[in-house]
């Protein structure tokens, strides 16, 4: 089955149709999503390309990662 990921979608709905997807987030830098509580609050307003733009991290490296671990991304 194919992974797509859609950017335009919150954090919280991405991290609950996948859960690998949190291990992705992780690897790229976003580790504060992990902690308690996180995903619960920032991250059902907060999507993918807003924490890149926070963290100052290149959208074309989010997507780079993302699809070398076999996800087709959304933007």
């Amino acid at each position: 089955m194919e992974k797509i990921i859609d950017f335009q979608k919150t954090v919280y709905e991405i991290c609950t149709e996948d859960a690998f997807v949190m291990e992705v987030m992780k690897e790229l830098g976003f580790d504060q999503i992990t902690k308690p509580g996180m995903l619960q609050t920032a991250g059902r307003v907060m999507t993918i390309a807003k924490g890149a733009r926070m963290k100052g991290i290149e959208l074309s490296d989010i997507v780079k990662t993302f699809e070398k671990h076999g996800y087709t991304v959304k933007q």
